[in-house]
């Protein structure tokens, strides 16, 4: 799973990003509020983890634009506020869960994975279908023809990226951002591989290029629809 951890506390970032990864988890981090927000909706993440004392602006105001904007990734508040009523304000604002500092790390682990299983059967029966193609994302894998093509974790996430984007150009950046993470140093030429090897193995003719900016499936009579 990828978690984006929100804490201005830089020791603490910097042990709960080790933590994290030490127990398999991806992470990417921010020390604001406005560098949150802006990862939080530019970046494809399983879990936000969430201060509500930031510099620049507070975690419950950018809780609520979070929501209010329509995205439904589950957070965890870990903060220090513990009165019942910040715990009220907090779970009313759209956060999934409410940790309170100091905390055992074992338990933020398994509130974690707990959610991290709740939202797997929320999205598994869910597939995606275009122009013949069906997209299982939680098997990583392309039904076409009647043929089973596995794909790689990157691949697949690649994948369902343009088909949520169908027949609109997605960018290298967003490309980037999207499937290696925000703080990736990966370069487009990773990138070009990863869409050559994809088109190569699901041989899609309509998976076209915008030179300089970015990739696109072409639409050819329909458009990309959820599936249970």
């Amino acid at each position: 799973m990828k978690l984006l951890l929100v804490e201005d506390e830089i020791r603490l970032a910097d042990a709960l990003a080790h933590l994290f990864k030490k127990n398999g988890f991806v992470v990417d981090t921010a020390a604001d509020g406005e560098t949150g927000i802006e990862m939080a909706c530019t970046a494809a993440y399983d879990i936000i983890i969430l201060d509500r004392m930031l510099p620049c602006r507070d975690g419950l105001s950018l809780l609520k634009e979070f929501r209010s904007l329509g995205y439904e990734t589950p957070v965890i508040f870990l903060t220090a506020k513990d009165s019942p009523e910040d715990r009220a304000e907090g779970l009313n604002a759209g956060a999934d869960d409410y940790v309170v500092k100091p905390f055992h790390t074992v338990e933020l682990i398994a509130r974690l994975r707990a959610l991290g299983r709740r939202k797997n059967k929320e999205i598994a029966a869910a597939v995606l279908t275009a122009d013949g193609l069906v997209f299982d994302p939680q098997r990583n894998q392309v039904v076409k023809s009647d043929e089973v093509i596995h794909l790689t974790f990157k691949e697949a996430q690649l994948f369902e990226l343009l088909l949520r984007n169908y027949g609109q150009v997605v960018t290298k950046e967003r490309i980037v951002e999207k499937v290696w993470g925000y703080n990736a140093e990966t370069d487009f030429t990773t990138v070009n591989l990863y869409v050559h090897n994809l088109r190569k193995k699901l041989k899609l003719s309509n998976l076209k290029t915008v030179r300089g900016v970015g990739y696109y499936l072409q639409k050819s009579g329909g458009s990309a629809r959820m599936a249970n």
